[in-house]
């Protein structure tokens, strides 16, 4: 009987895993991970201090007992160095050893690591990510007593969250970003706007349009020097700048990689029997690290591997809603909403914003809704445009 081995237990593997075993109850599953296997759910690591959350009790289900649900042998606290896809055998380094794994076919659930720009000056070092588990555990170990105020670079989805996040424990928060309104990439600058006058009501100071020009630590305290001239004390700095999806391991087996993993519909890397999925994976051109595309691939791809499947599964993405979550000025982007050909209709409210994206004949194809009493038509223009 085949096997399938996982590297990665992420959202993205462990999704793979759940959905596959509901289709096929005996085909062996392998999965490989660095860490030590925990499920947990990663979109809550940007809203974990309002919700009082550790580390600890992120964690929702056990190593163990995920083997135990899903029949499937994990491997923890492993890192795979090489595939060699002619032999379809996977290197694998455990506390000093070295292993050898066969495989018939492969998934890669690799995620994306944290983009970090170095600074002019002695503390890039210091500077964190937040970008899995033991990262927040890291995190938490920093916000003692002396932490007061804390500087976040990037104004995207990430660094916007964690300035709600840590609002609502009464840090002071600044916020450093290149765009000129914060999400500039996701939303429209009317919806930003809105955003940015929300948060800095609450106590965010924005830094918008500028950079770090040298980032500097003395006597634990970060002197932030920026390239607009202005500059300012913290007691710590997380980088949010954005994700880069994993592909090195991928490069090496010789897979064809672009921003990401590069596969097809069904998920098919280049390489017969090696498949990508999650942040990873780049969709027929699109990388999406987002909650939804995750779901919807791994259902697509365990039909494809199930040991009945008789033919490949293409995914298939229905409208998924991106959910922003700043709680005190909530966001909800979905639909068709970039591209010259859109133009947006505008009301503007009490608390935010409702943009409606159309195209050149006047049809609805989008939407962006900021703010809680905008976000109430949410549903509504969801059934509009499915």
């Amino acid at each position: 009987m085949s096997s399938i081995t996982i590297i990665g237990s992420g959202l993205a593997g462990y999704t793979f895993a759940r959905e596959f075993r509901k289709l096929d109850k005996d085909t062996s599953l392998t999965l490989i991970t660095s860490d030590a296997a925990d499920f947990y759910s990663k979109p809550m690591l940007s809203t974990a201090l309002a919700q009082g959350k550790t580390a600890e009790t992120l964690v929702m289900t056990p190593a163990k007992k995920m083997a135990e649900q899903l029949s499937i042998n994990i491997i923890a606290n492993a890192t795979v160095t090489s595939i060699d896809p002619a032999n379809k055998t996977c290197v694998l380094q455990s506390a000093g050893k070295e292993e050898e794994i066969n495989y018939d076919r492969l998934i890669l659930a690799l995620g994306a690591d944290p983009i970090r720009i170095p600074f002019a000056g002695n503390a890039n070092d210091d500077v964190i990510s937040v970008n899995d588990l033991a990262d927040y555990a890291k995190f938490r170990e920093r916000l003692n007593n002396r932490v007061k105020r804390i500087a976040i670079v990037g104004a995207g989805l990430i660094g916007c969250e964690f300035a709600n996040d840590l609002l609502s424990q009464n840090y002071q928060v600044d916020v450093i970003g290149l765009g000129v309104t914060p999400l500039g990439t996701l939303i429209p600058a009317e919806a930003g706007k809105t955003l940015k006058n929300a948060l800095a009501n609450a106590g965010v100071n924005w830094h918008l349009g500028t950079t770090i020009k040298t980032l500097n630590k003395q006597d634990n305290v970060f002197q932030i020097e920026l390239e607009n001239g202005h500059s300012f004390a913290a007691d710590l700095v997380i980088s949010a700048i954005g994700l880069r999806a994993k592909t090195a391991l991928a490069k090496q087996a010789g897979v064809a990689v672009n921003k990401g993993i590069v596969v097809d519909a069904t998920l098919q890397s280049s390489d017969q029997a090696i498949y990508a999925l999650g942040d990873c994976a780049e969709v027929e051109g699109q990388v999406l690290p987002y909650v939804m595309p995750i779901m919807y691939g791994a259902r697509a791809l365990a039909k494809t591997l199930a040991s009945d499947a008789n033919e490949s599964a293409a995914v298939v993405y229905p409208i998924m809603p991106v959910i922003v979550k700043t709680t005190l000025h909530p966001i909800v982007i979905a639909g068709f909403t970039s591209g010259d050909d859109i133009s947006w209709q505008t009301e503007h409210l009490d608390d935010g914003v409702k943009m409606i994206a159309e195209n050149k004949v006047g049809k609805s194809i989008g939407f962006c809704l900021a703010g809680a009493t905008a976000n109430k038509e949410k549903q509504r223009l969801l059934k509009e445009l499915s």
